[in-house]
This record gives C-alpha cells, structure tokens and sequence, in this order.
C-alpha cells in the first residue's frame, strides 16, 4: 500500500528545462507542481470530505443528545439502526477516507514533491558557471538547496492539511450553526472578521521576518563552512578566536532576527487567547439565552459547544498552520536568490558537438577584465598549431589563469575569439569542448570519495585495468596500496577526505594526474603540474608528463622556468598583454622579460613581483 501511494508521482520525470527560472514565487512552485496536478486535485477532495465529516460529527452528537430525551426502549426501536450505521460508519468508512487522506499528504505528496524540487534545482545549479559559484559561499549555495525543498513541501502540506481543511470547517460550522438558528451565526461572523484581521496583520509581517531569519541563517552556515573547509589556514595561523568573533556576528544576527520573529508569534498568541474567548462566550452564550427562551432544543446547545470548543483547540493551530505557511514561503523566497536565478552562460542555440581533428587552436584579439576594466587579458592574439608544446610564463596577475578559464570557457570573453580547429568555442556545445581538453591543476582538489573513483572521474569508461595503468605512469600505485581511511577501507577504496584532505599534497597530485591520464584529452593544459611534488617524484613524474604530450596539443603554466624549458615555445604574458614569443634559448638571447626571470629564479621560480 505504502509503494504504491510513494510511486504515483515520480520526482525525477523529465521535463523541459529552462535557463531562466521564474522569479515570483507562485509561478516558481506552479513549475514544479506540474508532475502533482491530479493529486493536488484529490487531495484537496479528501481535505474537504474530511472537514465535513468532522462537523458531520458534532452535529450528529447535538442530534444524540436530543434524541436522548426519548425512553430507552423507545430510542433503540426508533433510532437503534441510524445510531448502528453512524457507528458502523465512524468505525470503518471514516479510518479509510482520513487514512486515504494522510497518504496522499505523507506519502505521496511530501517525499516526492522535495525530492523534485531538490533534484531539479541541483540540477540547475550545477548548470551555473564557475564564475556563479566563485561569488557566493558553497556552504550557502547548499544550505539554500536544502531548506528550500523542504520549506516548499511544507507550504503544500499547509495547503491541504491546514489552510483547506479549515475553511471547510468554517464553512460547515456556519451552516451547522445556521440550520439551528440563524441568531447563532453572528458571534461566529464577528469573531471571524476579527480573526482574520489577526491573520493579516501576522501574515503581512511574518513573510519577511522569516526572510530575514532565513537569510540570517544561510549567511550563518556560509561562514561555518568557509572556516571547517579551510580548517589548515585557521589553525596555521593560530586564528581560533578571529573565527570565533568573526562567526559570533552572524550568530548574533540569526539570534536577532528569530528574536523579531518570535515576538510576532507571541502577539499573535496572546490577541488569539481574547478572540477565541469572545467566541465561546458569544456563541455558547447565545445557545442558552435561546434555550431559556424556549428557541433552541439542548441538543443545539451541546453542538455549539462542541463546535466552538472544538473552534478554540483548532485556532490556534489554524493561525500556526497560516503562519507557518508564510514563514516557510519566506523561506522559499530567500532560496530563490540562489535556486532561481538565470544560467548566464548556455551553449548557442544551434550549438554542435565540438569536432576535434587536428587540436590547433588560435586566440584571436581575446580581451577579458572580469567586467573591471582592467586585469585579464587585452587583445591577445596568438596560434598554437595542432600538437605544439607551449609554455606560458608571467608575474602574478598576468594573465595567464584568464587565459585558461577563458579556453575551457569558464567565462565568456569580453571580446575575441578562441578556436580549435577552426570552430569558435562558444558555437560549439561546454560538455563536447571539456571533453576534449585535459587539465592537471596546481590546486589538486580531489572529490570527497574513494581513490578509485577520483580516478575513474577522468573517463567512467575505462577498464579497471586501463585505470590501475594510469596510476602506475603517475606513479601513485604503490603508495595507494598503501592507503587505509578510518572505516578500514584499503587501497583504491580508500576515501580522501573532503578535497583530498588526507593525501599529502603530492599525492594528491599524482592521482590528479593519474585521472588525466585516464582521461587522454587531445588537448593538455599543465597549470603548475608538478608544483606539489618533491624533487625526487617530479623527476620520476617528469617522463611521465613527457609522454601524456606526445601527440597532443599543449599549454603548460609554470613559475618553475625549468619545467617548460623544452617546450616548443614559450609564450611571456604581462599586465594582460604577450610581451615575448619563442623558444627558450632565442628568449634568453634576447635578453627580455623572460630573459630577466630566467635570471632572477631562486630555486627555478619567477620572481613574481617586479623589482625595486
């Protein structure tokens, strides 16, 4: 029973994607309603006939109690058989529909409905560029991922399990109330009036005081998380208590914007204690004032109080489910700053594969300053002619990472041009490009998984074989044999912690390596390949690098002059401009820029700010 109500709607159904989300918040969760129409529809049914049967109830109790007035004998021949029915009907039919009705809500809607929004948002996100992610905290990017399903869930849950449920109630009360004698509706209509001032004035100010707290609260878990990721530089610095203070302000602010909160929740309550007074005084009052008078039979009594008891135990819960409802619609709206916002960087319309022949590549007039008017690059132009080898060389802020991201289109030049084999990269579909181009990064972060599925990250495809090869060229077999994380798990199972935390630097960096090798790109980017090892390794690594080359086109970044030294050509950048272009022995003779950091190196690194 439970599959099947779990399996009517299927959070991961395909859909058409769209690169530019809707920014209101109705028509943000209508998208993702869609897949949920035919069941919203049933249960907002099952929500009303549920509701009805509860006033049913009371009604029927006031019926009882009237007929009570009767003798014995003479109750169970004249009524024996309805008071059978309605307990036959209490007993069976009434467990079945409001079983029917919490497994549309708990079962089918509430899992499922997250689980899509959550999918397909992570879905969207992963879309955005590097740049996208570069500008916002990953533990806020991802704390917006989480609330922000479950906050939807819950304002769908209010939908039908509180908001629906009520009104029904409200309406089956004012009948009820009504058949017994119209008099008997106006302390209910009174009180409602001002019941639903009550529910304006919170709802109007709880909406963006859970924005505000929400918000607090992402802000909060991107700071905690930028410490714990970057848990080394704290303690090497010996900044325990600057993360403290620095942390104990967004604290502070989460605790001031749930105090502001929860004050509106207070008022809300106490207002809520007078009105539902007024009711039971109003209501149940006026049923005796009849009854003395003769208008009004001691069953109506007994029905308005139940009813308006009943209306008391359920106000507040009413005014919890409403301002829930927009407490978790601020949340919603806080996680459309992230979840919503447009893909900015798309394939082309008519985008195709990328069709890699030869691997020659041309920047032409290439211009990019990150929308600051300066850094980046200046209309560089330059060829790289299918399987050249080319080093790339410049101070800090040269250029030179501008160039690579700009190569992997990372980000969309300003201005220019960059083409393999003739077909310009942004005409060309991201996937088809990447796919094509290998890059070893002196930032060897790794995923937070087992060794050989780092590995194998380089091409899925591969053979076990094929992958253990390629870690005996980057010379990391015998020291991943040597592994064991916590859990006791060796060798290849072994997991690296979160961006490779517990590999030495060098390790890390041959089993990068070892996934590119994998990989075997047509194109080759180095940025500082061999930056993390030691002497001895990169020396061992550097026949290995040597043949990754053959027969592949390749740029190769290094501050370390000696690892690029043989390279066909090497390309000098400087303040977003190529100054030099040769091999290394005609740019030593020239007595250049690159000549003078060939002689400034100490250790084989540039100098990578300029002289005195």
């Amino acid at each position: 029973m439970f599959k099947y109500f779990e399996s009517l709607v299927d959070p991961y159904v395909s859909y058409t994607e769209t690169d530019t989300p809707p920014t209101k918040i109705w028509p943000f969760l209508r998208g993702y309603s869609e897949p949920f129409k035919g069941v919203f529809v049933l249960a907002a049914i099952m929500s009303l006939v549920v509701a009805s049967i509860e006033v049913g109830l009371i009604y029927y109790m006031g019926r009882v109690v009237d007929l009570l007035g009767t003798s014995p004998d003479a109750f169970w021949d004249t009524y024996g058989t309805e008071v059978i029915l309605v307990a036959v009907f209490v007993l069976v039919a009434r467990p079945l529909l409001q079983m029917l009705d919490v497994l549309l809500l708990n079962n089918t809607i509430l899992p499922n409905f997250g689980s899509l929004i959550r999918w397909r948002a992570h879905k969207h996100v992963l879309r955005q560029s590097v740049g996208w992610f570069e500008n916002d905290f990953a533990g806020r990017i991802a704390n917006r991922l989480m609330q922000t399903p479950r906050s939807a869930g819950e304002v769908i849950f209010q939908v039908f399990d509180a908001i629906s449920f009520s009104l029904a109630y409200l309406l089956g009360a004012a009948v009820l109330l009504m058949v017994a004698d119209m008099r008997l509706l106006l302390p209910l209509l009174v009180w409602f009036v001002l019941y639903a001032a009550l529910v304006v004035w919170t709802v109007k100010r709880i909406g963006p005081a859970s924005k505000a707290a929400s918000d607090a609260r992402s802000q909060l878990t991107g700071k905690l998380v930028d410490a714990y990721t970057n848990i080394h530089s704290v303690k090497m610095f010996a900044h325990h208590e600057r993360e403290l203070d620095y942390a104990k302000s967004a604290i502070e602010n989460t605790r001031t914007t749930f105090m502001r909160e929860m004050r509106l929740f207070t008022i809300m309550d106490v207002v809520l204690m007078v009105l539902n007074g007024l009711l039971i005084v109003g209501v149940v009052g006026w049923a005796i004032a009849l009854w003395t008078q003769g208008a009004a039979s001691v069953g109506v009594v007994a029905a308005a109080t139940a009813l308006t008891l009943r209306l008391n135990a359920m106000t507040g819960w009413i005014m919890w489910a409403l301002t829930s409802f927009f407490q978790e619609l601020g949340v919603v709206a806080e996680g459309m700053e992230t979840i919503a916002q447009p893909i900015t960087l798309v394939d082309a319309a008519n985008a195709k594969p990328l069709l890699m022949q030869r691997g020659q590549i041309e920047v032409k007039n290439l211009t990019h300053h990150y929308g600051r008017g300066s850094g980046g690059l200046s209309s560089v132009s330059f060829t790289i002619r299918a399987g050249e080898k080319v080093g790339v060389v410049g101070r800090s802020g040269a250029g030179k990472s501008t160039l690579v991201k700009l190569l992997l289109r990372f980000y969309d030049p300003e201005s220019g041009q960059i083409l393999i084999d003739g077909q310009d990269i942004t005409q060309v579909t991201q996937d088809s490009l990447r796919l094509n181009i290998g890059m070893v990064q002196q930032d060897s972060s790794l995923l937070h998984r087992s060794v050989r599925e780092n590995i194998f990250y380089g091409r899925p495809d591969a053979s076990e074989e094929e992958m253990i090869e390629a870690a005996r060229q980057a010379q990391a077999h015998d020291f991943i044999l040597d592994l064991s994380d916590p859990e006791g798990r060796p060798g290849y199972e072994a997991q690296v912690g979160e961006r490779g935390v517990k590999l030495s630097g060098g390790q890390r960096q041959r089993v990068t390596l070892a996934r590119v090798i994998l990989k075997n790109a047509p194109i080759l980017v180095l940025d500082e390949a061999t930056s993390a090892l030691d002497s001895e390794v990169e020396a061992a690594i550097q026949d290995t690098l040597y043949k990754m080359m053959e027969g592949k086109t390749v740029i190769a970044i290094a501050h370390r002059l000696s690892t690029i030294a043989e390279m066909d050509r090497i390309l000098v950048l400087d303040d977003g401009n190529i100054v030099e272009d040769g091999p290394h022995d005609a740019l030593l003779k020239k007595g250049g820029l690159y000549s003078e950091f060939w002689a400034r190196q100490s250790g084989g690194f540039i100098a990578t700010e300029a002289a005195e």
